[in-house]
């Protein structure tokens, strides 16, 4: 099944970042998809797959 992402999406991942976060931000769509993480401010790009198999949870939709 394939993940709806929208813009500025809060992602709650399975493992932390080094930094102790949990919460990333969706900043970019498209075959790769871009995040930020919401403790640290680092941005990673990743496969729409790993990402999807890395998700704790669906994605918190922000307006």
């Amino acid at each position: 099944m394939v993940i709806d992402f929208r813009l500025n999406d809060t992602l709650r991942l399975k493992k932390p970042h080094p930094c102790g976060g949990f919460e990333w931000q969706v900043t970019r769509l498209g075959a790769d998809i871009g995040i930020k993480c919401k403790t640290c401010g680092r941005y990673q790009l990743m496969p729409r797959s790993e990402l999807e198999h890395r998700m704790k949870g669906a994605p918190v939709h922000e307006e």
